[in-house]
């Protein structure tokens, strides 16, 4: 009886945690991150919110800038909820400011990138 009593108990347990897996998942999918290449070095994060909102609701900007000058590298990340995949076909290869912007879905950052690589000090 206590087998059977325990047996149901983590199988409830493990049913509400595979539903909030599933709703976490769900919520993970619905965000998109989109990389922005060829940007003219003259962008700002407003025009590039402008440039994608048509598309869907736009939650971030980044435009990476040299870590030691702070000049624009010419190329960032967007982040949208929905119309991302609209906004990849519609803007990619579209020109800005005489340059044809690259976008794409950004993919994942690699550990361990960055920098080049350099042999250990010691």
């Amino acid at each position: 009886m206590k087998i059977k009593k325990k047996r149901h108990q983590l199988l409830s347990f493990y049913a509400i945690l595979t539903v909030q897996l599933d709703s976490f998942s769900l919520e993970k999918e619905s965000m998109s991150k989109i990389y922005v290449g060829n940007l003219p070095f003259t962008a700002s994060e407003d025009e590039i919110r402008a440039l994608f909102s048509p598309y869907g609701s736009v939650t971030s900007v980044s435009l990476i800038t040299d870590r030691e000058t702070g000049a624009p590298r010419g190329f960032g990340f967007v982040e949208m909820e929905e119309g991302a995949k609209q906004a990849i076909s519609a803007l990619d290869n579209k020109e800005m400011s005489g340059r044809n912007l690259k976008v794409n879905e950004a993919k994942p950052k690699e550990n361990g990138s960055g920098g080049g690589s350099r042999p250990s000090r010691w």
